[in-house]
């Protein structure tokens, strides 16, 4: 993989803003050139390639890790974390699959922001629910809504609406409320020393459209859907699971030839035991998740 040390770093002695303009020196790229270095990267693990694809979309990462404002952290580790996604992103990205690096990324960036500001945030490890998660990374969305962002306590009426629209007591938005306030910074602060040039954070901030209590909810039922497999997968023999196991659920799916091998027999009853392990598979994930009440999941 691309050499992590090789990447610009953000610091506070250099500044953020010379750390931006450090970034946008590295060019962004075209479709096909962004294809054949993901093609060189995944076939022939080029290195150069990799850091390319990596350089290509640091401006992608700090722009995510500039929306994670007002956690009271700072603001140069949490590029730090952001960048460590975008590296996560490059090093399992397909582009087979037809799609841009930068869609992909999203989601390991912002996945990897987020675990840095739980891993820092005491209040979040003493209540890691959903719902509190949810809360932590909605609550200033939800007071900016409703015209609620001023420091200390809100009106009883602000914190009975913010509990019912995301789905947590009147207590927890209090106690929640109480810890996050006075973290925010300025969006008007200029970033940068003298000389430098000036700009704002708010030119930096990630879309107002970006959802980070969604993503958590989509983590939330991948784990569920991994939970509900691990489970279901009980349902099948030792060959079953085995061949559809490095079939279906590895990276690098094993070749009918391969397997043929492994259990002499032909490449025919591989496939025909691959294709009734799989059907088990689904019925037994189905019949789960009628019993959780996750019905959608399976």
């Amino acid at each position: 993989m691309a050499n992590y040390a090789n990447l610009p770093a953000p610091t506070p002695e250099g500044g953020l803003n010379r750390y931006m303009q450090e970034i946008r020196k590295f060019p962004l790229l075209e479709p096909e050139e962004e294809y054949m270095l993901a093609k060189a990267w995944t076939e022939k693990e080029d290195s150069g390639s990799a850091h390319r694809l990596v350089t290509s979309h640091l401006r992608l990462a700090a722009k995510i890790a500039m929306g994670y404002r007002g956690y009271g952290l700072p603001q140069a580790e949490v590029i730090s974390e952001a960048n460590v996604g975008l590296m996560q992103a490059v090093k399992r990205f397909d582009p087979e699959k037809g799609f841009r690096l930068s869609t992909y990324a999203m989601w390991w960036i912002r996945a990897s922001i987020q675990e840095y500001i739980l891993r820092s945030w005491s209040l979040v490890k003493l209540g890691t629910t959903s719902a509190q998660k949810k809360l932590f990374f909605n609550l200033r969305k939800a007071k900016s809504r409703i015209g609620a962002l001023e420091d200390g306590d809100m009106r009883p009426e602000n914190v009975t609406r913010i509990a019912t629209d995301l789905g947590v007591t009147e207590d927890e938005v209090i106690s929640m409320n109480r810890r996050m306030s006075g973290g925010d910074a300025s969006l008007n602060a200029t970033v940068g020393s003298e000389g430098e040039g000036t700009m704002q954070w708010q030119d930096w901030l990630e879309d107002e459209d970006a959802d980070q209590a969604g993503d958590y909810e989509a983590r939330d039922e991948l784990e569920a859907r991994r939970e509900l497999m691990a489970q279901a997968l009980e349902v099948l023999n030792e060959r079953e699971k085995d061949i559809l196991t490095q079939r279906r659920l590895m990276d690098q799916a094993v070749t009918l030839e391969e397997l043929s091998g492994q259990y002499n027999v032909s490449r025919e009853r591989i496939r025909q035991i691959e294709v009734r392990a799989f059907e088990k598979l689904q019925k037994r994930m189905r019949e789960l998740a009628g019993e959780k009440g996750m019905l959608g999941q399976a």
